[in-house]
C-alpha cells in the first residue's frame, strides 16, 4: 500500500477484498467486498449508490457513474426490501479506479492519510469468513441504508471484521462519514480559538489536529464500543429491530479534543463551547 494511493490493478484482486472506488471529483467513495470471478457485493440505497433522500441526492448521484439503460446480464436488482447487490466489477467501478481498502496499518499511516474511508486499524478476517458474510448479507440484507449512519463503507467493515459499533442497540458508522463530517466541524469549532491563537498558522494546525484527533478516536480499530457479531445474529437482530442506526457523536467526540487543547485558565471559553454545542 503506498502513502499517497491505495491503487491496484484488476490482476491482484483476490475474493475477500473490501475495494473502492471514488466518483466525480473525489466528493465519495462506493465500496464493496470482491467474492470473486468479478462480482462484487456491495450496498446500496434500494439500487442507488448513495443517497439521503433530500435535495442533496441531486449532487450525489450527479457525482455518480452513468449508467446504461441495458441491464448487465452479471449484475443483480437491488431488492424491495434491502439494497445489497452483487454487480460485475466493470458496473462497480463505472468507469472509476479502482482502489483496496487497507487493514491493520499503524496509527501513523492512519493519521497520514488526508482523507478518511481508506484504510483502518483493525485487523480483518479471514478471506473466507469475509465472503461468506458478504453472501450472507446478499440474500438477508443490511438493514436500512443512510448515507451518514449506515452506509456501503459500514457494510464492508462489518464484512471484513465482523465488528459494529452498538450502544444501546444501535449500530455505528464509517470512517467515510466521519471525514466528510468531521473536516467541517473541526474548521468551524476551532475558529473560537482565535480567543487564545492569533496566528493563523497555529489556527490551522488547530483545526487539523482536531480533525485528525476525531478520525483517530472514531476509527473501528480504536474504539471500546464495538462487538464481534456473527452475521446471522445480525441480521436477526436487524429483523426484530433489536439494532438500529446509531446518530453520530461527532460533537462530544471534538468538544473533549478541545478542552484538551486550551490553557486551564479559559473558564469563560470552556463554558461558552459547552453551552454551544449543548453538552
Amino acid at each position: 500500500m503506498g502513502l499517497l494511493s491505495n491503487r491496484i490493478s484488476k490482476d491482484s484482486l483476490k475474493p475477500g477484498d473490501h475495494i473502492y472506488s471514488w466518483r466525480t471529483a473525489y466528493i465519495y467513495a462506493h465500496h464493496g467486498i470482491y467474492i470473486g470471478d468479478g462480482k462484487v457485493v456491495h450496498f446500496t440505497r434500494r439500487g442507488q449508490e448513495v443517497g439521503t433522500g433530500t435535495v442533496l441526492d441531486l449532487l450525489l448521484i450527479s457525482s455518480g457513474p452513468a449508467r446504461s439503460r441495458v441491464p448487465c446480464p452479471t449484475c443483480t436488482q437491488a431488492q424491495e426490501v434491502h439494497g445489497v447487490v452483487c454487480s460485475c466489477l466493470d458496473c462497480f467501478l463505472g468507469g472509476g479506479v479502482l482502489y483496496r481498502f487497507e487493514y491493520a496499518v499503524s496509527p501513523s499511516l492512519f493519521l497520514a492519510k488526508a482523507r478518511g474511508g481508506t484504510c483502518t486499524l483493525a485487523v480483518s478476517d479471514p478471506d473466507d469468513v469475509v465472503v461468506h458474510r458478504a453472501k450472507y448479507l446478499l440474500e438477508n440484507g443490511f438493514g436500512c441504508y443512510n448515507v451518514f449512519k449506515n452506509n456501503c463503507e459500514d457494510f464492508a467493515i462489518y464484512c471484513k471484521t465482523g465488528l459494529l459499533v452498538v450502544d444501546a442497540g444501535r449500530i455505528g458508522q464509517s470512517g467515510q462519514a466521519v471525514s466528510i463530517i468531521g473536516g467541517p466541524l473541526a474548521a468551524v469549532l476551532s475558529t473560537p480559538l482565535r480567543l487564545v491563537t492569533t496566528n493563523v498558522y497555529g489556527m490551522a494546525a488547530t483545526a487539523v489536529g482536531v480533525y485528525c484527533a476525531s478520525r483517530y478516536a472514531a476509527d473501528i480499530g480504536m474504539r471500546r464500543d464495538v462487538v464481534k457479531v456473527q452475521v446471522e445474529d445480525l441480521t436477526r437482530r436487524l429483523a426484530t429491530g433489536l439494532l438500529q442506526v446509531v446518530s453520530p457523536k461527532f460533537l462530544s467526540m471534538l468538544l473533549v479534543t478541545l478542552l484538551s487543547l486550551l490553557p486551564n485558565d479559559q473558564p469563560c471559553f470552556l463554558m461558552l463551547l459547552k453551552s454551544i454545542l449543548e453538552i
